[in-house]
């Protein structure tokens, strides 16, 4: 693989194209100013201003949501695995039918695997702006969102109507859905009940990692994040490692799944057989199996990195919560 073969592979954070109109809450007061990014897959986002990095997946999609502080993402529930580890600065994650069941503040490098089927939201509760990186799971993540009833009553307030086709449509520029598409319907109170309203207890022991944990635990050997015998013990569809300074493979390695490098801290050289860069945070790296390659931190100092694997799993099982 050539240089320029491996660089149409990584995403450089310098290069992210934001798109500010991706989901129904653009115009809502205190949500108008966040940013979503997709890096690898289409993501979720509802309007086609969005841009896409790498269209091919590999059995889960990459995204990211900067957003400066104060900023917030409103209540939503994904059908598939939802995973987001902070990149740069302090967030909230909320939950529940009104975001009050349960919260956890988590710091840069902390990693979230949210439960499936809980409205779920999310906040910049630190003083710059603030990135978060997400791992979506299967190739669609999951055919889109369903929003709480009152963020698509609030969003019709404000302009934006969203069609029972999953499009957006911004009626302050005289967009209207076709005739043959219809406002995408409330879910009823009795649909609601559905949803699970689980406490911070339910959550937190199960669902939440801390970054400084897992340095620990990846001293020696590649610490095991999300998986069936990860610290987050889950299956939805691709497993999450940690690497740092003293868990580099030595030498070369290969393996016959698709590998995504996010580093985290550090700067990481990426060697091959036709070249070598160096990945920097945020920065995503997409590796095609069976391509032989290595990796090292090319500065002393703290140097992490999150690795994410497909796997054969259904991509829909992912952080159901436990009994």
């Amino acid at each position: 693989m050539t240089l320029e073969e491996m660089e149409a592979r990584i995403v450089r954070y310098g290069d992210l194209r934001p798109c500010k109109t991706a989901f129904i809450d653009a115009h809502t007061p205190g949500s108008n100013q966040k940013e979503n990014f997709t890096i690898i897959g289409g993501g979720v986002s509802e309007s086609p201003d969005q841009h896409v990095h790498i269209r091919e997946t590999p059995g889960f999609n990459i995204g990211a949501a900067g957003q400066p502080p104060k900023c917030r993402n409103s209540l939503h529930v994904h059908r598939t695995a939802e995973v987001f580890f902070v990149l740069k600065g302090r967030w909230r994650f909320f939950w529940g039918r009104w975001g009050n069941a349960g919260e956890v503040v988590l710091e840069e490098g902390d990693i979230i695997n949210i439960p499936t089927g809980i409205f779920r939201g999310f906040e910049n509760i630190g003083t710059d702006y603030g990135m978060i990186m997400a791992i979506l799971g299967g190739d669609d993540a999951g055919g889109g969102v369903v929003w709480a009833p009152q963020v698509i009553e609030d969003a019709r307030d404000h302009g934006l109507v969203l069609g029972s086709n999953g499009k957006l449509y911004d009626t302050k520029k005289g967009q209207l859905p076709p005739e043959n598409v219809a406002p995408m319907p409330l879910l009823t109170e009795e649909e609601l009940k559905a949803f699970p309203e689980p406490t911070t207890a339910d959550v937190v022991p199960h669902y939440v990692a801390r970054y400084w944990d897992l340095i620990a635990l990846s001293d020696r050997q590649p610490a095991k994040v999300i998986g069936a015998d990860g610290v987050l013990k889950d299956r939805p569809g691709f497993e999450v490692e940690m690497l740092s300074r003293n868990s580099i493979p030595e030498g070369s390695y290969r393996v016959d799944r698709h590998e995504v490098l996010m580093p985290v801290r550090g700067h990481w050289r990426l060697t091959w057989d036709g070249g070598q860069t160096v990945l920097n945070p945020g920065d995503t790296a997409a590796i095609p199996p069976g391509l032989e390659h290595s990796l090292s931190p090319s500065m002393t100092g703290e140097a992490s990195l999150y690795r994410v694997y497909n796997t054969d799993d259904a991509a829909g099982a992912t952080g159901r919560l436990l009994s």
